[in-house]
């Protein structure tokens, strides 16, 4: 006699996932018999997350999560299958739980066929239920718009224009009573189907007919017109009347159980109200929502469950739905189980995601920021952002809206390119209303040839492309940082402090034992990174300001090291490294140098950033260094002795080895001069890598001033004021010539130039700048079209793309901890 099996056979595990995953594909979709859905975005990663078990290209949109209002959504939107629905127990065949070991499971349990669209007449059967005619009714035909119908064998297909009829007199009506089903590709009247009670004693018309319908595109209006006009339709359209007016009136015949329908609706979408808010709050959150199991009463279900558990302590509602759950007087469905969350999480994305594609359509021009990274399972994921002036409220702003991420397999220019042009398909963007290209200074994107900018622009011409001002600042010191033997020595000495204490928790300890600062908390010491732009800045701050202290926590680690190797490293770091007067000198030029650098960064990294103020940055910075050029060499020298005073250091340049050439007897050569210690250092460092940096910006910022000589006259109101009118004639000349491609045209030359004689008088000398000049338009009622048309132009065109590199965070977050 053989004992009873330990462990479960190959064949029951792979029956058991065969039936997980029929399941699993008869729940695909079943939100939609209860909310209306919204038009989904096929093949674009969504932009809200619910944690661990989406797919993994779902993310959050925080900011955007919060303007979905979630009770008015819900209220018009949530629908009861009232089928065999009764009074007596209202929640019959509506949902189901699963208990496990005396704990209720809360697995969306649906078993059967796949949950069919109710409002498809596809699905129509000659007899329905009262129940599902009364729901049809009250929510009346439902239409599908604006999609791409299926072209038949005679090359024809059903077009949105039969939903009107012409009359004689030119005027056009709604033929309320037509619908189209997606399923067969045909269309029905609604209320034939559902109230012509005689069909069974006439010659069944397709229009009429659920089981039929009618697909011949040739001779539909022909049909359509006879259809309208016969007694059949005319009493099936009073019977349609009567019936919407009792139900609204709640004179039916089984009026009891409407109310008990009614209530159910109600209560319904009290619990949804409650869970889409639980949703929204851990989605906007970050957090995850499942623990390790979905069990209502287990302390590691997760944070879902724990809010719901939370608020059903409190809500008498959410109270009662707990309640039922494991008394099994609720079935089928009840919200709370994952494959709910994932539906209710992408109906949110994809409201969130068609507000966005209101916005940037409302606006037209619109521009794009891509950038791409590889994630942490080694896939390329390129981020899709549109930036467009928000004229729809009031102020105007410049908004930067993340869509998704994009897997991409090769990232060579004409295959991101070819992603773009699949995606603004999907999204129904127009190419030609793009005004702007935002992208790194990767060969793929900027590319002169087969850059993703070049081939955009070779098709489309107007949408300029801008190299992202950040990361042209980023190689600007990264160029300077190259420039000399000195410089690159400098910033490995910052790198080698940094890496000493950081090897081990107790030299740490020794470093903020010396390092406290003013509120007992000092500089924390930080790593330099070619890739991150605020690091260099950071690295030697705390090296400027806490010289002294980080040489004793050295001399520290010197005298009570065990290790002979952290001993070496610290000796040499404290005794040669930092009690050398050219590298204190060095440290203070480049924390002045970084520091403005830094904060013309982060200023432009503003979504609302543009080109007026990129320049006036810009501009600023390079003033800055033709001045510190000058006059910072003797500043940061006597920082610098200030710093070897404090630290008993003689504040001298070292000297360096005279180089003696060998001479040849038939040469004339001479050894090099020897020059001043100083002087040398000023010559071959500082004004080397000022040189440098001047250099550097002058030409990776050539495309800005290309914008200043074009849009130059609008953006600066002080000098629009003052122009002759003939410098701004020929200015408003070069824009309409930048404005246009082949016989499309943006603006008129004349009209803007006669826009801007009136405009520039009435303007007040409160607005100074194009945001401003653009509200002030609105408020006219947009009496100089040409003028708001260039101004939205001119805001639509991006800086950097900081939005994209941000959003790079968001995935990491996602990828690794949710």
């Amino acid at each position: 006699m053989t004992g009873k099996r330990k462990f479960e056979s190959g064949s029951s595990k792979r029956k058991k996932k065969e039936r997980q995953d029929k399941l699993t594909q008869s729940l695909t979709g079943s939100m939609n018999t209860y909310v209306k859905p919204t038009n989904m975005l096929p093949n674009l990663t969504e932009s809200v997350t619910a944690g661990e078990s989406l797919p993994e290209n779902v993310i959050v949109n925080a900011e955007n999560l919060s303007s979905v209002n979630v009770d008015e959504n819900l209220s018009e939107n949530v629908i009861v299958d009232n089928e065999n629905l009764n009074p007596v127990n209202a929640y019959e065949n509506l949902t189901e739980s699963v208990v496990v070991n005396d704990q209720t499971h809360v697995n969306d349990n649906c078993e059967g066929d796949e949950i069919e669209d109710l409002f498809d007449p596809g699905n129509w059967e000659k007899n329905m239920p009262q129940g599902k005619v009364d729901l049809l009714v009250e929510k009346g035909p439902i239409r599908v718009r604006d999609v791409v119908y299926p072209i038949n064998a005679q090359n024809r297909s059903f077009s949105d224009k039969h939903y009107t009829r012409s009359l004689p007199n030119g005027e056009k009506l709604d033929r309320s009573w037509l619908v189209y089903s997606r399923k067969n590709d045909k269309v029905f009247c609604f209320c034939c189907v559902l109230f012509n009670f005689k069909r069974e004693r006439l010659v069944p018309s397709p229009l009429i007919t659920a089981t039929l319908g009618y697909n011949d595109w040739k001779n539909i209006h022909s049909r359509l017109s006879e259809h309208e006009k016969s007694s059949v339709h005319f009493d099936s359209l009073t019977n349609w009347m009567e019936a919407e007016t009792r139900l609204r009136k709640k004179l039916t015949i089984d009026s009891s159980n409407q109310k008990a329908i009614e209530k159910e609706k109600r209560y319904w979408r009290e619990v949804l109200k409650r869970i889409m808010g639980v949703v929204k709050t851990l989605a906007s959150s970050n957090l995850a929502f499942r623990g390790s199991n979905e069990k209502l009463d287990d302390q590691n279900n997760g944070n879902f469950l724990s809010i719901i558990r939370m608020i059903a302590d409190f809500d008498p509602i959410m109270g009662e739905h707990l309640r039922r759950i494991p008394k099994k007087e609720i079935r089928r469905v009840h919200y709370l189980g994952h494959n709910i969350q994932n539906e209710l999480i992408l109906l949110l994305a994809g409201e969130i995601k068609s507000k966005i594609l209101d916005i940037v359509k409302g606006a037209k021009y619109f521009s794009v920021i891509l950038d791409c990274t590889p994630d942490v399972s080694h896939e390329e994921q390129m981020s899709l952002i549109l930036r467009c002036v928000d004229v729809s409220k009031s102020p105007i702003t410049v908004e930067e809206f993340f869509i998704g991420f994009m897997k991409v397999v090769e990232t060579s220019g004409d295959a991101l390119f070819n992603e773009l042009k699949q995606v603004f398909e999907i999204l129904k963007l127009d190419f030609n209303d793009m005004r702007g290209q935002g992208y790194d200074n990767g060969s793929n994107m900027k590319g002169q040839y087969k850059g993703v900018s070049s081939r955009v622009i070779k098709e489309y011409p107007r949408a300029f492309y801008t190299p992202c001002g950040c990361h042209s600042l980023n190689l600007a010191l990264c160029d300077m940082a190259m420039s000399s033997v000195q410089a690159k020595s400098f910033f490995g000495v910052i790198q080698r402090i940094y890496k000493l204490f950081s090897g081990s928790t107790k030299r740490w300890e020794v470093l903020k034992s010396y390092v406290k600062g003013r509120n007992g908390k000092g500089l924390t010491l930080k790593s330099w990174s070619d890739t991150r732009w605020e690091s260099r800045v950071a690295s030697v701050k705390a090296v400027r300001f806490q010289a002294p202290q980080i040489r004793d926590a050295l001399l520290h680690l010197v005298k009570h090291s065990v290790d002979a190797t952290t001993a070496s490293d610290a000796g040499s770091l404290a005794n040669y490294e930092l009690q050398n007067f050219d590298f204190l000198v060095g440290m203070v030029i480049w924390f002045e140098i970084l520091q403005k650098v830094s904060k013309v960064s982060k200023i432009l990294q503003g979504k609302d950033m543009n080109i007026e103020d990129c320049i006036n940055l810009l501009q600023g910075l390079i003033l800055f260094l033709e001045e510190y050029r000058n006059t910072g060499f003797e500043i940061a020298k006597s920082e610098a002795e200030k710093i070897a005073l404090e630290m008993g250091v003689e504040p001298t340049f070292r000297e360096t080895r005279v180089r003696h050439k060998k001479k040849f007897f038939d040469e004339n050569t001479r050894d090099e001069p020897i020059q001043a210690v100083e002087e040398s250092f000023r010559v071959n460092y500082f004004i080397i890598i000022i040189d440098n940096a001047l250099s550097s910006l002058k030409t990776r910022f050539v495309q800005f001033e290309k914008y200043e000589g074009i849009f130059g006259f609008l953006f600066n109101l002080s000098k629009l004021k003052v122009a002759d009118d003939e410098s701004l004639k020929h200015s408003c000349a070069t824009l309409e010539d930048f404005l246009k491609h082949g016989d499309d045209y943006d603006i008129d030359a004349l009209e803007l130039f006669s826009e801007l004689q009136l405009l520039r008088k009435s303007l007040s000398e409160r607005l100074t700048r194009p945001i401003e000049v653009l509200e002030y338009i609105k408020n006219l009622r947009l009496a100089f079209l040409n003028a708001w048309i260039a101004y939205r132009i001119i805001l639509t065109v991006p800086v950097t793309v900081a939005t994209a590199e941000r959003s790079f965070s968001k995935l990491k977050l996602i990828k690794n901890y949710l």
